[in-house]
């Protein structure tokens, strides 16, 4: 099945699904409606027995997402203390999924993408494919994501990603080497390579899978969920006013390092 800006698709024999952020012209970012979809095709997944494990990607060669759309309109309340993010509830366990999900990455995965990568159980990644975080080179401050990725990499490595914003990406080579990648494909071949670690996955019996997945998950939720509570007053102290923004997404950029 597919809507504005996702495509599900589910193999029956294999128990694997495959969802795909399917908006290639826009570098897959997430626009309101998608965001929604995201949500909703999780919440689906809860109920359909014949799903036992699930991979998540983007269309086309060039990315994997790279956020929110900078078109989407989201209104915030006036109050540093309440935050709208649409992205929230994009992620799998945000929505109460505990069936394992493999995140195939090509091309660019950044910003609002860690959303994704942070709620899977891990990353395959073909060598096209880069990580960056862009918030502090546009006003932002890099809350949600940063906390994301600090449970899947050093510190060291988080905190230069996120502070070195679009001056520096990180490397599929460079990722795999500090454990944000579990496994490097050729060019092409990660959703190939990540639906059939799903399918081994969904060959065992579920009940075991999902509460190892939720053991997994358990061994870091408590800081995790700290961490997120604080996000929302980083991010309303911490963001340039949105005109201001604006600017300097419209501004010339030097190009960046790949690491």
């Amino acid at each position: 099945m597919s809507g504005g800006g996702l495509r599900v698709s589910a193999d029956k024999d294999t128990g694997v699904a495959v969802v795909t952020i399917d908006r290639p012209a826009r570098l897959n970012a997430i626009d309101l409606g998608t965001a929604a979809e995201l949500g909703a095709a999780w919440r689906d997944f809860r109920y359909d027995d014949g799903v036992r494990a699930v991979v998540v990607t983007g269309a086309g060669e060039r990315a994997f997402s790279t956020g929110l759309d900078r078109d989407a309109t989201v209104p915030q309340p006036g109050s540093p203390f309440m935050v709208d993010d649409p992205l929230l509830t994009i992620g799998p366990k945000a929505n109460d999924l505990w069936k394992p999900v493999i995140a195939a990455v090509n091309g660019m995965a950044c910003g609002g993408a860690f959303y994704l990568l942070g709620e899977a159980e891990f990353v395959v990644a073909d060598e096209t494919a880069t990580f960056f975080d862009p918030h502090t080179t546009y006003g932002m401050v890099s809350a949600y994501e940063s906390v994301h990725m600090a449970q899947r990499m050093p510190f060291g490595e988080v905190a230069r990603m996120a502070l070195m914003g679009t001056a520096e990406r990180i490397s599929a080579r460079r990722a795999h080497e500090v454990g944000l990648v579990s496994e490097l494909t050729p060019p092409g071949a990660a959703l190939d390579a990540a639906v059939e670690c799903a399918a081994v996955i969904a060959s065992h019996p579920p009940e075991a899978v999902q509460g190892t997945v939720r053991a997994l998950w358990l061994a870091k939720e408590a800081a995790r969920a700290q961490a997120l509570a604080h996000a929302p007053q980083l991010v309303s102290l911490g963001n340039l006013p949105t005109e201001r923004q604006a600017g300097l997404f419209t501004g010339r950029r030097p190009g960046f390092r790949l690491r």
